[in-house]
């Protein structure tokens, strides 16, 4: 484990998982740099056929760390140069990577969280799990391409509850969204996840790759919006409305 990030490896699947489960699994930007780090030595080895993330402790991940999300977005660069943060080079690797992604969601999927399963090929969740997407709440914007792959899911009135109101849901509506594939108990839920990934990587590789880039259809409208995302969230995160918003959070976290 290095960085709350557990990494095996298991044959031709490669897995990360969060780990802090003090913290709800949150993710700090040192955590981000060994999830990019993953993603590359996964992207780039041969004998890699797929990669899973889940979550340790009961918990996928409850989103950024908020105080370590402050500070790298908010350091030197300030929020303009907020696209050099790790946990943006680690969303574009969502959109870049080519190879299966897998995700394993038992508990809480917070902002990250969620939004990075529209990125997966297949998303396998426990009964226990819940999706939240609070952006709006402290005063920004979407992120890793959700205001446009939600509404492709889901529908646009769907994606409403889910972006605009940042209502939660449970693992049943997001089986019956399409984010979800299907539920499995708790105790099993990572077994199978692997296993699925396991047969993806058995498959015949370039056959495998060029059907995932078909399905996944033109990259560049994705990549616009996720840059367009990117923009005004730092602008957003350099409102005052945002920091109100944060320091409320943050206030009711310590209470």
């Amino acid at each position: 484990m290095t960085q709350g990030i557990e990494v095996t490896r298991d044959g031709a699947v490669m897995a990360a998982a969060f780990n802090r489960p003090e913290k709800k699994n949150a993710i700090t930007s040192a955590m981000y740099e060994t999830l990019i780090e993953v993603f590359d030595k996964a992207g780039r080895d041969p004998e890699v056929g797929a990669l899973v993330l889940s979550g340790k402790g009961g918990v996928f991940t409850a989103g950024n760390d908020i105080g370590d999300f402050l500070a790298a977005a908010t350091g030197a660069s300030g929020p303009r140069g907020i696209g050099d943060a790790p946990a943006w080079r680690f969303i574009s690797r969502l959109a870049d990577f080519e190879k299966p992604l897998i995700a394993a969601v038992d508990g809480l999927a917070v902002g990250v969280g969620t939004t990075l399963c529209f990125h997966c090929d297949l998303v396998f969740a426990s009964p226990d799990a819940r999706f939240h997407m609070p952006f709006v709440n402290l005063g920004l914007v979407p992120e890793a391409g959700a205001s446009l792959l939600a509404p492709l899911r889901f529908g646009r009135a769907r994606a409403s509850e889910f972006l605009l109101l940042a209502e939660p849901f449970g693992a049943e509506t997001a089986r019956e969204l399409g984010l979800v594939n299907a539920l499995m108990p708790e105790s099993t839920l990572l077994a199978h996840a692997m296993s699925k990934a396991a047969a993806l990587a058995a498959k015949p590789r370039s056959a495998l790759l060029t059907t995932r880039r078909l399905l996944r259809g033109d990259p560049a409208p994705l990549k616009a919006r996720m840059e367009e995302e990117i923009e005004l969230f730092a602008a957003a995160l350099a409102s005052g409305e945002a920091r109100a918003a944060f320091m409320a959070f943050m206030s009711g976290a310590r209470a």
